[in-house]
């Protein structure tokens, strides 16, 4: 199995209506990848900013590339992402669950 990782951080003003947009977009389609065992959101508040972190579990790196295309270490980023984002890593992590 292979968890995915990924970190952003907006506002925390805005990070209510963010979380809701993740919900609508990247878990949304997460999940409704083959091969997919399942993708959460975990956020903190740190000041003014909150740190987002999307995980995701994949029964493989190849079941990952569902979702993500052929470049599987690229983030995937949606239309509003701009709105929301003041800062993110354009990459993402794979780690393998034993």
């Amino acid at each position: 199995m292979i968890a995915r990782t990924w970190r952003g951080w907006t506002r925390t003003a805005d990070a209510e209506e963010y979380v809701a947009y993740l919900e609508q977009t990247g878990l949304r389609e997460y999940r409704a990848t083959p091969g997919n065992l399942g993708a959460w959101v975990l956020h903190r508040d740190e000041g003014d900013r909150t740190e987002f972190v999307t995980l995701s579990f994949w029964e493989s790196l190849d079941a990952a590339r569902g979702f993500a295309g052929d470049d599987v270490e690229r983030a995937v980023f949606y239309p509003e992402d701009d709105r929301f984002l003041v800062d993110r890593e354009e990459t993402v992590a794979h780690w393998q669950v034993d």
